[in-house]
């Protein structure tokens, strides 16, 4: 699993103004990280608006990204949901070509117990062709993993790590004293990257190594003072990325980069307002 530890970059989906697919939009992004120096993509991820894709679409995007990535960097598929059945299905349906791992979201609305979260991952890892990264983000799924619950499932064979989003530095730290040698904590928190990796993590999936790939592989690759001074970097712009919601503000960042020629989002998410990008051109000058 080395090849999930420094920098995994959660893509965008690039859409036109009508809200179909960029594909070319897509392939420059797939170009600009991996030029860049991210270590591997995470493709259909929240930051993908997966959940606003449809079934077709979603195969297209995953060929699309395996075809034009080429075996460069490897390919981190997110498949996930709320209905342990779908999602057993779901990975039962899916070509596995060119996918080196999957990253699977703790089930979200439906608030399961810690008992009822393990024998929903243990299905999918049971089902799935490829190891498991776990992804815990309350925030957005209204229930937390305990660290109890991922060292738990840390000792499953085809689960390998964990996106840890919780803002929780101590639950970060219970999972890091315990987790196998071999286990991967991954940041799901840009800022959280740094303090991680210092406690035992291994990286992290990025919504800001969009933009700025170089900066995190320093982050995650550079020396103690390097790193350190790439997350100060960020500090300015993080706080701008989430004011209207992911991926509003990250597609703006990347519409004022012309790395995507639209900044087009899709219902319930809205493009990001007139001040917002203003906010966040002016923060990409500075």
């Amino acid at each position: 699993m080395n090849a999930f530890k420094g920098t995994g970059v959660a893509l965008v989906t690039p859409f036109h103004d009508d809200q179909s697919i960029d594909f070319d939009g897509l392939k420059r992004l797939i170009d600009h990280v991996v030029s860049g120096g991210v270590d591997y993509l995470v493709v259909l991820g929240t930051t993908g608006e997966a959940a606003t894709l449809t079934s077709s679409e979603k195969k297209q995007v995953l060929k699309a990204c395996v075809e034009y990535n080429a075996g460069r960097v490897p390919v981190m598929l997110g498949i996930g949901g709320n209905n342990t059945h779908s999602v057993v299905n779901e990975i039962k349906n899916t070509d596995f070509y060119g996918v080196a791992a999957i990253l699977s979201v703790s089930p979200y609305y439906n608030k399961p117990s810690q008992e009822g979260i393990i024998a929903h991952y243990t299905a999918i890892a049971d089902a799935s062709p490829a190891p498991v990264v776990l992804y815990n983000i309350p925030g957005r799924t209204m229930s937390n993993m305990t660290a109890n619950t991922t060292l738990a499932l840390s000792h499953h064979p085809n689960i390998v790590g964990m996106k840890e989003a919780s803002g929780n530095l101590e639950q970060c730290l219970q999972i890091a004293a315990a987790m196998p040698k071999d286990f991967l904590l991954l940041s799901g928190d840009d800022l959280m990257t740094k303090a991680l990796m210092a406690v035992g993590g291994s990286g992290v999936i990025s919504v800001m190594a969009n933009a700025f790939p170089g900066l995190f592989k320093i982050l995650t690759h550079g020396s103690h003072e390097e790193s350190l001074l790439a997350t100060f970097s960020l500090l300015k712009m993080n706080s701008l990325m989430y004011l209207e919601g992911n991926p509003v503000g990250i597609k703006n960042l990347l519409f004022h980069q012309e790395i995507i020629a639209s900044d087009q989002v899709r219902l319930p998410m809205f493009k990001a307002s007139a001040e917002l990008s203003g906010q966040i051109k002016a923060a990409l000058q500075d």
